[in-house]
């Protein structure tokens, strides 16, 4: 009797289980004809919709040289954060640094030239025309000596003729012995006197010309020391313009030092480091590049029915492939004016089209999540309105 039951409940297992498998069978074939006819039938896109797939791009940024050198440090790295003004990296400067140095000596110099002139020019200003009125006044002095001693040798010509009279006279005189021998020699004496008197006047007169003649070579002298001023003036003035163009070139050096520490012109990222450390860099030669968030963007591409329906400032969203639940608002920023063949590494999400138009959708604000490269998908509102709010609900095209 126990082994009947054993036999039965043996044959009821092998019908549930004939049973179980058509089932599943059954079940698994009416899945695939629901997925085929899905594929075969595709629900379409609403007709207020266009949908694109692509890549974020971004304008990118080479960070170049503006002179060579050998780069001396390096502070960044693939993928790192850095804000406008963030030293980059760091060439080799000992160069420009003792030409600077150079320079700084140079106008140091230059000052202290300056300040000597300026001395030299301040005493002179109160010596030259001090010179220059003491020689006046020796000139004026002289030439009033010489016209005081023409006074006196006129009168001294006067007296000595008067003596030369007067001694003719007494010649006369004696020759008649009309008076004594001395009274003769007391008249030659006299007159022997008088014209010693007139020989050392016109001496004198003699040394008062030559005393002149210096006193107007010292002022011709003073004269030409006044023009002293002027070069002085005239020194400083260039010594001025001189220390002006060193300025210049220690402003210029010093433009060059600021280069030679790269910064970062933008807020954003490092895309590639592209030199290394210890390396030789020329002129305009790239150190890394990189980008700023703000200016990425997905790139799709259209047929041509469907670009002329859409316009600037239209509506969008982005999903990216990993994020289907995840909208990013955007808007279209850029329509290409010229049809080209779909690029080779554009993921889409239908058939390929032999010719297609490029169309830029830039997010409204900056997301962390869009990176340079990612595939994304972009769906545009031709009513502005009605964009899904998920991956899900796009039927695959």
């Amino acid at each position: 009797m126990k082994y009947l039951l054993i036999v039965k409940d043996i044959m009821d297992m092998k019908i549930i289980t004939k049973y179980w498998l058509g089932i599943t069978l059954l079940i698994l074939v009416v899945a695939a004809s629901v997925m085929i006819y899905i594929k075969l039938n595709p629900k379409d896109l609403p007709s207020y919709l266009i949908e694109g797939s692509g890549r974020i791009d971004g304008d990118l940024v080479n960070l170049n040289t503006k002179y060579p050198g050998r780069l001396e440090e390096i502070f960044v790295e693939d993928g790192m954060p850095v804000t406008k003004g963030t030293i980059i990296a760091k060439l080799n400067s000992e160069e420009f640094k003792a030409q600077k140095r150079s320079v700084e000596r140079e106008i140091e110099a230059k000052y202290k030239e300056l300040e000597a002139y300026k001395t030299d020019l301040e005493i002179s200003k109160v010596i030259i025309p001090q010179l220059l009125e003491k020689a006046k006044n020796s000139l004026k002095v002289k030439e009033a000596q010489k016209r005081e001693l023409s006074q006196n040798i006129a009168l001294q010509k006067a007296l000595l003729a008067q003596d030369e009279r007067d001694l003719k006279r007494l010649e006369n005189l004696y020759s008649q012995n009309l008076i004594q021998k001395e009274m003769l020699e007391k008249g030659k004496l006299k007159y022997d006197i008088d014209l010693h008197k007139l020989e050392a006047l016109q001496q004198k007169m003699l040394q008062i010309d030559e005393a002149i003649k210096i006193a107007k070579s010292d002022l011709r002298d003073a004269q030409a020391t006044q023009k002293k001023i002027y070069v002085l003036k005239y020194n400083i003035e260039a010594l001025k313009d001189g220390i002006k163009a060193l300025e210049a070139k220690k402003d210029q050096i010093e433009a060059i030092l600021a280069e030679m520490m790269l910064r970062s012109p933008i807020d954003g990222f490092i895309v590639e480091k592209i030199a290394n450390t210890g390396e030789v860099v020329g002129t305009g030669m790239p150190i890394v590049t990189l980008i700023d968030p703000h200016t990425l963007y997905l790139k799709i591409f259209l047929d041509t029915i469907q670009n002329g329906k859409i316009k600037l400032h239209d509506k969008a969203v982005i999903f990216l492939d990993a994020l289907p639940n995840y909208p990013i608002k955007a808007e279209v920023v850029r329509i290409a004016q010229k049809a080209e063949f779909t690029p080779k590494e554009v993921s889409v999400r239908s058939d390929r089209i032999q010719r297609v138009f490029a169309v830029y959708l830039k997010p409204l604000k900056v997301d962390p999540l869009l990176k340079l490269g990612i595939p994304a998908i972009g769906v545009i509102s031709l009513n502005g309105k009605d964009l899904p709010k998920s991956l899900n609900e796009i039927p695959v095209q």
